[in-house]
């Protein structure tokens, strides 16, 4: 049993790699968008999901390979926090420009820069919170993926159902569990985490729309 609920944890941190988690909210709202909102064209919904995979795995996971094969990173999931500023600085770089494709190319709804903008600060937070403290990266996409969930229903002026938020606090709660059961982070490091990414993309889309 012990040795099936770690093969079960390693499967959620690759599942659920960070780097990862951008292209599944794009996937995700380019589906929901389509079908709630208005329809939107093919060649846009492709160019969105494949930039966003492009801009923020592709560039930053190779670079954690080429740190790899000159022996500078042990693993893809970076255990050692020393080795992660560089690997993370790539992302900040990838994230930027997918903050561009999202802005002055794709044009998207203001909600959902406001989550790209987000999302990219807070991996620049994590880059410098990590220098200290090894703050969990799996739950700050998680947790941004969260908050684009909840602004994402603000924006659209919808409301989440009880079945999309309980699949995805499941989520979230497995990947936690996932974490700690790899002994890769302490209940507040992945808690940290979840706290930085929902608040990073859901506060600031509020703010303006709130009290602007």
């Amino acid at each position: 049993m012990k040795k099936i609920t770690e093969i079960l944890a390693n499967i959620l941190s690759v599942v659920f790699y960070p780097l990862f988690v951008p292209t599944y909210g794009m996937a995700l709202f380019c589906y929901s968008y389509h079908t709630v909102v208005q329809p939107l064209p093919l060649v846009w919904s492709i160019v969105a999901i494949v930039g966003t995979f492009f801009l923020t795995a592709v560039i930053p996971i190779t670079a954690i390979w080429i740190r790899m094969w000159r022996g500078a990173v042990t693993d893809m999931q970076i255990t050692d926090p020393k080795q992660r500023t560089v690997p993370y600085l790539y992302s900040i770089l990838g994230f930027c420009f997918w903050c561009y494709l999202l802005i002055r190319i794709l044009h998207v709804p203001a909600f959902l820069a406001f989550v790209g903008v987000g999302a990219t600060v807070a991996i620049a937070l994590i880059t410098v919170i990590n220098r200290f403290w090894k703050i969990s990266a799996h739950l700050t996409g998680l947790g941004g993926l969260f908050g684009g969930l909840m602004v994402y229903c603000i924006g659209i002026g919808a409301i989440p159902t009880y079945t999309t938020l309980f699949l995805w606090l499941g989520v979230i709660l497995l990947v936690m569990y996932a974490r700690l059961r790899l002994n890769a982070h302490t209940p507040a490091q992945v808690m940290a985490g979840w706290l930085l990414g929902i608040t990073c993309t859901a506060l600031p889309y509020c703010i303006y729309t709130y009290v602007a």
